[in-house]
Order: structure tokens, then sequence, then C-alpha cells
């Protein structure tokens, strides 16, 4: 069962609440070039970026609030560190949402200032914690950057926002450890009910990271636990959005777009099936109907073992199949296969 979160609208999506999980990724440009800022931005929306984040190092930065939510439609979060005027400032230019840890804003008048201006415009704050955002006296207090310790930190943060009558907040609680992640996030799921998330900070490049990130978010998902999801990759955010989308749809939790299952290969296979899957998945990837795809090795694991796919495909020797449910609805040329599959999948009606 779903862990019931208080329902947040950031921009024009909602999360928590009985909303679907929304992906978020970070712009990875550098904050001052707004030409490919904005050109990031618009990739990312089309790729399925639900959410997007965007670093305000210095007040020139405000700049790109303006520039991206004039050219794409996208809820917008501003990614504040140590200056709150930072944070006043991408709420006046139109921000959608406000990440910071209130811990290293500075002292309560500034934290009230951030606070009320959020209140205002009912702009939610996302409370950032990570292991090297611990507070000194806890990191004493623990020894480390524990998951104990990371979860009083996002309660202590917590308590300084409700203290200035905020309640309109978002929590995150990352490591780079894919263990102390999971454990800080199902503690701190039995202690409050705002909106979670999920991700597991400085994961890596592509393979690793995406690997971790897996782990991490879909052992909390079946958890019931999680309301949005980045899978943080030091490679291209675009990587990132496919990775977070590809792990809801593991989970059945994505609510559209193709699903796909490939058999790993065998001695049995007489079809170039990797290659053909790749193109399989390539020529789709943008195909939002909501169908389960079959890219098969041979006909023994073709409409036998994927019976239940929506169409597949399969074949041996030069020759292509064609089935839906499990039935053969035709053969075509083995290098047509795709070219044909993409011709059925279009005709479909989901």
């Amino acid at each position: 069962m779903r862990r019931h979160a208080k329902e947040i609208q950031i921009g024009n999506i909602k999360i928590g609440g009985n909303n679907r999980i929304a992906v978020q990724s970070m712009l990875s440009t550098p904050s001052y070039d707004i030409e490919n800022s904005v050109r990031q931005a618009k990739e990312l929306k089309l790729a399925g970026c639900d959410i997007l984040r965007v670093a305000i190092p210095d007040i020139d930065a405000v700049k790109l609030v303006y520039a991206i939510k004039s050219a794409v439609d996208i809820p917008l979060v501003a990614d504040i560190h140590f200056n709150y005027k930072l944070a006043l400032e991408s709420v006046a230019a139109g921000i959608d949402k406000i990440r910071i840890n209130p811990g290293n804003i500075g002292d309560e008048d500034k934290i009230r200032a951030v606070a009320a201006a959020c209140r205002n415009k009912n702009i939610p704050i996302r409370i950032g914690v990570n292991s090297g955002s611990v507070e000194k006296h806890l990191l004493e207090k623990y020894g480390s950057a524990t998951p104990e310790a990371m979860v009083e930190s996002a309660l202590y943060n917590i308590k300084l926002l409700e203290k200035f009558d905020f309640d309109n907040i978002v929590i995150s609680i990352k490591s780079s450890s894919v263990r102390n992640t999971v454990k800080s996030y199902r503690l701190i799921a039995e202690r409050c009910d705002y909106p979670l998330h999920l991700g597991v900070t400085e994961a890596g490049t592509e393979t690793l990271g995406t690997m971790k990130g897996a782990i991490g978010i879909g052992s909390l998902l079946l958890d019931g636990i999680g309301d949005t999801v980045r899978v943080s990759l030091t490679d291209s955010p675009i990587k990132e959005v496919t990775a977070g989308i590809n792990i809801l749809k593991s989970l059945d939790m994505y609510g559209s777009g193709i699903k796909f299952v490939s058999c790993p290969t065998c001695g049995r296979t007489r079809i170039d099936l990797i290659k053909i899957a790749k193109e399989a998945e390539k020529a789709l990837a943008g195909c939002k109907k909501n169908l389960k795809i079959a890219i098969m090795g041979c006909v023994v694991n073709g409409p036998g073992e994927a019976k239940d796919a929506d169409i597949g495909i399969t074949g041996g020797n030069g020759v292509g199949i064609i089935f839906k449910k499990g039935k053969i609805i035709r053969k075509v040329p083995e290098n047509t296969l795709v070219d044909e599959l993409v011709k059925e999948v279009e005709l479909m009606q989901i």
C-alpha cells in the first residue's frame, strides 16, 4: 500500500496524495548560459521530465527562471544554498518551488522571510538533507551522517519552517550509500506525512548510477514510499529522466508509454536479437500507447513465453514472426521485423 502523503501543488502538477509519481531532473548547463539552458529544458520536457531543478548560485542566475518559464511549460525548482536573498528573488521571478536546507540559510529572520514569501504565493519548499549537510551538533551526537542523524536533521528543519506557520513542504534525505538512503526514507516516512522526493545522491556514471538508483528508489517504491524521483547520474540529464521512467515502468507505476520485455538470448537464437531489440526501443521511444511489447529470440520463447504481451516479434533463419497475445498473426522477412512491428503498433487502438 502506498504511503499517504500530503498533497502539494508544484506549478501545474500535484504530488502526494493519490497523484502519480513524478520524474525529476536538473539542468547540467552552466547557470550563465541561458540559451543552452532553455534548449536543455525543452529537451528534458520532451523526454518526459515532470519537474525540473535549476541551480541559482548568484543573482544573475535568476534570469534563468524568467527565460525557462517563458519557453517551456514545466514546473521549475530553484536550488538555493546559503543566500536567502536568492530564494526571495526566485520567488519574485515566478519559481514554482524552492529547494533549500533551512539550516544553512542563516538566522531565523532569514528563514522567516523565505517562508513568508513562499506562503504568499503558495510555493512549496523542499528541505534537502544529504550526508554532507547534517548539522555539526548532530554529527557529534551520532558520530557520522547516519540515517538517524539525517532524519533528525530533516525533522529539525521541518520544525524551523513550521515555526513560521509554513507547512507546504517536500522532504528529501539522500546519501551516496544505497543502504543509508533507504533506511533514512523508511525512518522519515514514519515521522511525518510530507511528500518525499527519492534519490541516491552522487550515485556515479550511467551504469553504476542507474543501478544504485534503481535499487534504492525501487526498494522504497515497493514499500509504498515516494512521491517524486530523480536518478542522479554523472551524465546527461536526459538519461536521468529515461532511467526514472524505466524504474516506474518496471514497477507498473508509470501512466503511459510502452513497456518492453526481451529475452537474454541463448544458443537457440537465430536472429540478431540484440540489434533488433535496440532498434525497436529506439523506433518506439516516443510512443505513448500503453502496450507491453515482447522482443524474443526464438519460437520457444516467443509466442509461448510472452503470450501476455500485447504484441511481440521473434523469428529465425531469415524469417520474422509477429504475434499478439501469443497468437502468430503473420510472417515477414527478418530484416523488416522492426518496421513491420512499428506499423502494427501504429494501427493498434489503445
